[in-house]
């Protein structure tokens, strides 16, 4: 039987989270704007001026963007959106799979009055979301950036070390809902643990850190998450149609390792991963007879926080 001490304390947390979340609607407006899509909405968010519009796609449970629209904006205009169920936006009642993203998005753009032609960026998850626009859209797309992109070819063949690991992580998901709902995950971001797992976090501004953390936050986050990884091998067959993008200029970055070494992924299968992601980046090299390839020796898979000057530099030479 639980003591009192861990009633009052689980009361407390969940009556936290429920004051914060409602303080974070009161103060914490959207930094863009929240476009109707026939009864949700998605949160959009526009910097910079010129063209073409760099258009960015973030990873499987990530806003990512945040931590790097200002820097782009100084290049060119840039649209970064929450996909629904992050940020912002509102949970879809549609499948969470990359053939109803990019349909979502390009109905968003539409909406939005956000004129091609695009740069697309694709990162980790986003990379297939991305393959699959310039595919459907080739005549609004002008270049690609696919950071540390994920393939078909690999993901769908996974190692069973792999397959595990997947499904270590959606159980975590379901784990971070709980905890999200009683305010565990807000206070360990208040506390600092977000920064204490990924120390490169601190680089980033506290303001772009503070829009991230708000929608980890979030309970619909981590369902979204767990929705999109459930569809995950559904993504790899709807991209699969993306083979040939022609002559289409595509920068693929690729980060030094899946995971860097610490205490918090010594139980992870990191050569298994780092192997399937030189089997995927082979892939990625032949989508395009216009493709070249960017390393960013330092990174993680999580090259926006690592090393986002790679990301920049992609960009750029997209643009000249």
């Amino acid at each position: 039987m639980p003591s009192s001490i861990q009633l009052f304390l689980l009361l407390a947390t969940t009556l936290y989270q429920a004051i914060a979340t409602g303080l974070d609607h009161w103060h914490q407006k959207p930094p863009g704007v929240r476009v109707d899509m026939g009864g949700y909405s998605l949160h959009t968010y526009c910097l910079g001026q010129g063209g073409p519009t760099v258009v960015l796609d973030h990873s499987l449970g990530g806003v990512e963007g945040y931590f790097l629209i200002d820097e782009i904006a100084k290049l060119t205009r840039v649209f970064i959106y929450d996909r629904a169920g992050y940020g912002w936006s509102d949970s879809s009642p549609k499948r969470r799979s990359s053939q109803s993203i990019v349909d979502e998005l390009d109905r968003l753009l539409i909406q939005a009055k956000v004129e091609p032609p695009y740069i697309l960026v694709g990162d980790s998850f986003g990379s297939y979301n991305m393959r699959l626009y310039a595919h459907q859209f080739p005549e609004k797309v002008v270049g690609l950036v696919l950071t540390d992109g994920l393939h078909e070819a690999g993901m769908l063949k996974m190692p069973l070390a792999l397959q595990v690991l997947k499904f270590f992580f959606l159980s975590g998901f379901v784990m971070s809902t709980v905890g999200s709902l009683l305010g565990i995950v807000r206070l360990l971001g208040t506390i600092g643990m977000f920064e204490l797992l990924k120390p490169e976090l601190r680089r980033c501004s506290g303001r772009s850190r503070q829009r991230v953390k708000r929608s980890f936050y979030r309970p619909q986050h981590w369902i979204t998450m767990g929705r999109e990884l459930w569809n995950l091998d559904q993504s790899g067959l709807e991209v699969q149609r993306a083979q040939d993008l022609g002559d289409l200029p595509i920068v693929s970055i690729k980060a030094g390792t899946f995971f860097k070494r610490s205490p918090w992924t010594f139980y992870m299968p990191i050569q298994a991963a780092d192997t399937l992601r030189e089997t995927m980046h082979g892939e990625l090299l032949g989508l395009s007879t216009n493709c070249t390839q960017l390393l960013a020796k330092h990174s993680s898979h999580f090259v926006w926080v690592d090393e986002p000057e790679v990301i920049l530099a992609a960009i750029r030479q997209l643009l000249g």
